[in-house]
């Protein structure tokens, strides 16, 4: 092994040291070596070979000459920053977090802005966390689909699994201190990477609906059905939307906007990506640039453990992603064989099929620290997992059974579809990776490449469920998307090249343009408000794919409006205009409101409203650090969101960035009730109804407060979304749990890309860490670094630090 740190000078010194050594070692060979020792064969090269370059803020450079080093240098880096997380998630996909943190508690929470285990996609005890990874994942057949797919993933992952050890090795006794000791920071297999991307996923599946799959789990000597024992008074059968709404509307989302020639000042493409992901958790981004010598050279940010940029750039083409509005699972109802009193066989075209049950042992630390261990069997029919909610009318009775089909459940595509993504030469070749690996799991793509052509695509895996099936007897409870599992007719079909049972992208929506696309969550429909997507005739797509002609939300409808109002000022656009519009702040649901309602407010006769309404009058109707009243207005707005039937104007299916619109005069008393209570509550609190937002909305990193802007986003309308860890104390919001986290700005020249981007939070992990952050005030101060791509700018950063690392 050998390891060594360079600046440029040394390195060259090293180089012209190297090379005058071999020549005088060789010139003594000649003289000096027997015939027996001419002979020797030469030592071995190295399996693991990756240079490891570091730029300002910590931005981490891994160039090899394959995918296999590529991985070792990456997961290096990886490790030196955020080790503590890393090694806490593995526990998480091994089903082995009961072991060393006891089954009662849950997940590790951020603390001190340290990092987070907790998935945002579940909140369960350690025990069924454990019991759900253990009995849902297969490693089996993980293993199987990695087989089929590239050897370049292949390699990649062993790299990973090797350089995440070496860095162990290397760094034993010294690891931060919130893992310090800690005996479940272990060695990893190829076979622990499979499951952490398994774990990624199923974020818009499998792990949604977790809790439901281990309630269908049957403990060990249960041999008849699991019958509810009373039957609910309500059944809800809403609670699979309720909970994927939830899903993009308080955990995920994003903003997305490509520039096309016809709107670009240099005819070249443009890009922005914001995704809005977790400040803490397995899911923050990490900014890397990967390039395998001639075959690789992407850079951006990968997502927790996956060893591949997921957003940004080459030197031909930018994109990114956005959390698609898809639905990337179905249920199915299975009628029971009543020859089986077991009830694990079901009815398939008449034909009795068993069910295939895995049994599950999870160990657990008791408090007395011995190690107890419990069973669970867990049954699979062959359209998906068994899953229980009473509540929902979906119980395991002497009848039925239902299903989870979930075609992410061994999806092994993601990292060959990234590397596909990364090394296209332009949105048509990257559009047709997608059509043909479909590996994407729950996301959106938005790009642009430099001959100014831009793409939107829903290339996710979504079940190729068909319009007319849904129209057809085969959907017995639509709520719950329950297709009648006793009849072969009614499940998946098969489309075109697709993986079996997935709709093909090449089907599903998409776009290519040359003015602009772009999208913030909200429909595929309305990616280009000049030309609304609205599928092939007569039934359009997938309803899976989302609803049309339906409202949309805030954030979605202010980004494709201060986009064209942009455009009827200046006509065409360069990247700092595309950073003007991510950091306007503008609070949509204030300029559609207040126009009518502050003289309501003002023409009150309670004079109590009187200050509230002088404050919302003077104030700027942003959410920049020195907007004042932005706080008053956000208090009301929480509020005053829910009020129904508060729009005069109903939405216009054929303008739906301008519709709904204006103040419905029978919602004015209430509204103007919830300003008040807004301004007694800020009041209360001590706090000036003009206070200036960054007095009062904060991100503190190691004791250092420092003031942030933005507003909630798809609630208000602010496109540059953030949420606040804590609601409204008497000194303000506090810490920043999930939002505006890697920003790209990217287009291209002669020379090859031309990328500003921050990633908001920083690097590390560890409070200790320079990179602890370090990119917070940027961000406080809206300034946007510049990225070196080109192996020149890389040397001529001022941070730059070289590691070389063979093995």
């Amino acid at each position: 092994m050998s390891e060594k740190l360079h600046d440029p000078a040394r390195r060259a010194r090293a180089s012209r040291f190297t090379v005058v050594a071999l020549l005088s070692a060789l010139a003594l060979a000649g003289c000096g070596r027997s015939s027996d020792d001419s002979k020797a064969p030469p030592p071995p090269a190295p399996k693991f070979a990756a240079e490891l370059t570091r730029t300002t803020h910590g931005v981490a450079h891994v160039r090899a000459n394959d995918f296999r080093s590529l991985g070792y240098g990456l997961a290096y880096a990886y490790a030196q920053d955020n080790v503590c997380m890393f090694a806490d998630s593995l526990l998480t996909a091994r089903g082995e977090r009961s072991l060393f943190f006891g089954p009662d508690a849950h997940a590790t929470r951020r603390v001190n802005g340290e990092y987070g285990a907790a998935s945002d996609f579940m909140d369960l005890k350690n025990e069924d966390s454990d019991f759900f990874f253990k009995g849902y994942l297969d490693i089996d057949q993980l293993k199987a689909g990695y087989a089929a797919g590239s050897q370049e993933t292949r390699d990649m992952l062993e790299g990973y699994a090797a350089g995440y050890n070496r860095y162990l090795r290397d760094s034993a006794g010294n690891y931060p201190a919130a893992c310090s000791k800690a005996a479940w920071v272990r060695p990893i297999t190829v076979e622990d990477m499979y499951l952490v991307i398994a774990e990624k996923a199923l974020h818009a599946s499998g792990e949604v609906f977790a809790r439901e799959i281990v309630a269908g789990a049957r403990d060990p000597g249960v041999v008849s059905p699991v019958v509810a024992k009373a039957r609910p008074r309500k059944i809800d059968r809403t609670f699979m939307m309720a909970r994927l709404e939830k899903l993009t509307a308080e955990k995920l989302g994003s903003n997305g906007l490509a520039i096309g020639k016809q709107l670009s000042a240099s005819g070249r493409g443009m890009l922005l990506g914001n995704p809005h992901y977790p400040w803490s958790s397995t899911d923050r981004f990490y900014q890397a640039h990967l390039t395998v010598n001639g075959r690789y050279d992407a850079m951006g940010v990968v997502l927790g453990g996956l060893p591949i940029v997921v957003i940004g750039f080459n030197k031909d083409v930018a994109w990114t992603h956005t959390v698609t509005k898809a639905v990337h699972f179905t249920t199915f109802k299975l009628t029971l064989d009543p020859g089986d009193g077991s009830g694990t066989s079901y009815m398939s075209d008449g034909v009795s099929v068993k069910m295939t049950p895995k049994t599950v042992t999870v160990e657990s630390r008791m408090p007395n620290g011995g190690v107890s261990s419990r069973q669970k069997i867990f049954y699979f029919s062959k359209l998906g997992a068994v899953l229980v909610k009473p509540e929902a009318g979906i119980s395991w009775t002497a009848n039925a059974v239902h299903v989870l089909a979930d075609p992410n459940r061994n999806n092994t595509r993601l990292i060959d579809q990234w590397i596909g993504i990364g090394s296209a030469r332009g949105v048509h070749e990257m559009k047709a990776s997608l059509d043909k690996i479909v590996g994407l799991p729950w996301i959106n793509t938005v790009a642009t490449d430099r001959d100014g052509n831009t793409l939107y695509a829903d290339a996710s895996v979504v079940p190729r469920v068909g319009a007319d099936k849904f129209a057809s007897d085969c959907l017995v409870v639509p709520p719950l998307l329950m297709f009648d599992g006793s009849r072969s007719a009614c499940g998946w079909g098969q489309d075109g090249a697709a993986p079996p049972g997935i709709h093909s992208p090449a089907n599903a929506p998409w776009m290519i343009r040359t003015d602009y696309v772009g999208n913030s969550n909200d429909g595929y429909w309305l990616t280009n408000p000049r030309a609304l997507l609205k599928g092939p005739a007569p039934l359009g797509y997938s309803p899976l794919y989302g609803p049309t002609d339906v409202e949309q939300k805030l954030r979605t409808r202010i980004g494709f409006r201060q986009l064209e109002e942009m455009l009827a000022q200046r006509r065409q656009l360069r990247p700092v205009d595309l950073q003007e519009l991510m950091f306007a702040n503008r609070v949509y649901a204030a300029e559609l409101v207040l126009p009518e309602l502050l003289p309501l407010c003002r023409a009150a006769e309670d004079r109590a409203l009187t200050p509230a309404c002088n404050v919302l009058s003077a104030w700027d109707r942003r959410a920049n650090l020195d907007s004042r009243g932005a706080v008053l207005f956000r208090e009301f707005w929480n509020t005053a969101a829910n009020i129904p039937n508060k729009w005069a104007v109903p939405l216009d299916p054929a303008d739906p960035v301008n519709t709904p619109a204006g103040l419905m005069p029978a919602a004015a008393p209430a509204m103007l009730a919830a300003l008040k209570s807004a301004a007694q509550k800020l009041e209360a609190l001590g706090i000036p109804l003009d206070g200036r937002l960054g007095d009062y909305q904060d991100e503190t990193r190691a004791g250092v407060r420092v003031p942030v802007h933005g507003a909630i986003g798809d609630i208000d309308g602010s496109y540059n979304s953030i949420h606040m860890s804590t609601a409204l104390d008497a000194a303000g919001y506090h810490d920043i749990a999930w939002g505006t986290s890697y920003i790209q700005t990217v287009t291209f020249d002669d020379a090859g890309p031309v990328a500003q981007a921050m990633l908001v939070y920083g690097q590390s992990v560890d409070p200790k860490s320079p990179h602890f952050g370090d990119q917070v005030p940027l961000y406080s101060r809206k300034e946007w670094p510049t990225l070196p791509f080109s192996q020149d700018k890389i040397r001529a950063d001022p941070q730059f630090k070289l590691m070389t690392l063979t093995e």
